[in-house]
């Protein structure tokens, strides 16, 4: 364990430990800058309105079952109310759903947070209102109920700027909240008792303007469900349970068609149920949302997320060093050159500063910008050192070259999500072939043989 060569690799073990330990450090300042981005949305969306969900427009009522139960002898007969509170729902045949958005970024800090400004208008018609009229449960029993209601709900009401209801070509009045237990915010139009007297088809037409942040769904209620989003945001996210039957996306923005019907979706029971609405894509299969309601939507995210980015560039950091250390090793033992343990550190460290230059470069310019001069920095950095520390500057370029195709791979791979795996894979491939065919003709034994000992003098 004396020989030098072994010596030597434990000490560039410790410089990689020490290494390891920088880059920690570093992914955990990307992973608190997410979170502060995160921050950032959170406040915007607690200052303007959060995602928005609709739901709607549908028709409910309360209503109340009283009935008389008499217990005890003839002599001493005690008569008592018993009640049943109950809603009932009346959920819209068909539903058109037509909306366009326009974005309205705001910034708290460095981050930009993408909230919209959504114009949406809602035709739903029902064939009959005959689910709002009561049934009694009990023989002889007395029924009373509030006036039908019909409301829309959304997900923060806060973003709610106007509201308008439009039934038999009359404009009507809107109020706040929706006297729903289940979905209390929104607006809401209570209805007279004739409506559910005229035992003819009912329409109801709502224009909205909503504002929100980042996300906009709908829940597919009705026993026909059809929806058009529109927006000049070019990077949509569709998302939820359902995706559009028709999509075309460009420069320009989007434009997406969904056509539902009551029999792919469990949203009309549910709805009537009362059960919460899904959060996400994959949000019925988590914990937290086990059972929800079926919901469609787009999300308006950025295209190129410079932390996500930086988060993933740091993972590959090890391989980073690894690979620059065999490299230097190699020069270290063909050459018979003499690298200090201190030269693999500072190597190192100038491979590690080139994550934080990255992320501290991409809060303020756009992602291949920032890339593109950490990168250079780092390379003419480490061509510079290398010239000195392999000797001359003929070996010094070879490795600030090799170092750039190292650079170069890490953002094919960023780019490329989809084939990052056979892209690594390939590129390790050839790094240990070039390694293999570099090293083919060394004596391993002669190299590692412990020098022999000098004989002394006669």
């Amino acid at each position: 364990m004396k020989h030098p060569v072994f010596l030597k690799m434990m000490a560039v073990g410790g410089v990689l430990l020490m290494l390891i330990f920088g880059l920690a450090l570093i992914g955990g300042i990307v992973r608190d800058r997410q979170v502060h981005r995160e921050a950032a949305t959170s406040s915007v969306a607690q200052s303007l309105a959060g995602s928005q969900t609709l739901i709607g427009p549908l028709l409910h009522r309360s209503c109340v079952e009283t009935w008389d139960v008499t217990t005890g002898s003839d002599a001493s007969q005690t008569r008592t109310e018993q009640r049943r509170e109950f809603a009932l729902t009346a959920l819209p045949d068909d539903l058109n759903v037509t909306t366009g958005a326009a974005m309205e970024p705001r910034a708290r800090g460095l981050h930009k947070v993408n909230t919209f400004a959504l114009k949406a208008h809602l035709t739903a018609r029902w064939a009959d209102l005959a689910s709002l009229q009561p049934q009694a449960t009990v023989k002889n029993s007395r029924l009373q109920c509030d006036p039908p209601v019909l409301m829309v709900a959304v997900g923060d009401a806060r973003g709610i700027r106007t509201a308008r209801l439009r039934l038999d070509a009359q404009d009507r009045a809107l109020k706040p909240g929706t006297l729903h237990r289940a979905y209390p915010r929104g607006v809401h139009a209570t209805l007279p008792e004739a409506t559910l007297q005229s035992g003819e088809p009912f329409t109801a037409e709502v224009a909205l303007e909503l504002a929100g942040t980042e996300r906009f769904s709908v829940v597919p209620l009705a026993g026909t469900t059809a929806a058009r989003f529109t927006s000049g945001w070019p990077h949509p996210s569709f998302d939820g349970r359902f995706l559009p039957t028709e999509r075309t996306v460009g420069d320009q923005g989007f434009d997406a068609v969904w056509r539902l019907s009551a029999l792919a979706t469990t949203a009309p029971q549910d709805i009537a149920a009362g059960k919460p609405v899904c959060l996400g894509a994959a949000a019925e299969d988590s914990p937290a949302q086990k059972g929800c309601t079926d919901a469609f939507g787009v999300s308006f995210i950025d295209p190129v997320n410079p932390y996500t980015l930086s988060d993933r560039a740091t993972k590959y950091g090890l391989l980073f060093v690894a690979l620059t250390f065999v490299a230097v090793g190699l020069f270290e033992f063909m050459k018979n050159l003499r690298v200090h343990p201190v030269q693999y550190l500072l190597v190192g460290s100038a491979l590690c500063i080139f994550f934080l230059l990255l992320v501290s470069l991409g809060e303020h310019l756009p992602f291949g910008l920032a890339y593109g001069i950490a990168a250079t920095a780092c390379v003419t950095l480490l061509a510079f050192y290398a010239s000195h520390m392999l000797g001359s500057v003929r070996r010094g370029i070879p490795f600030g070259l090799g170092i750039a195709a190292l650079y170069g791979t890490l953002y094919l791979l960023l780019q490329l999500e989809q084939t990052a795996l056979v892209i690594g894979a390939v590129a390790l491939f050839v790094v240990l072939a070039a390694v293999m065919v570099l090293t083919r003709r060394i004596d391993w034994y002669a190299r590692l043989a412990p020098a022999a000992a000098s004989t002394p003098a006669t």
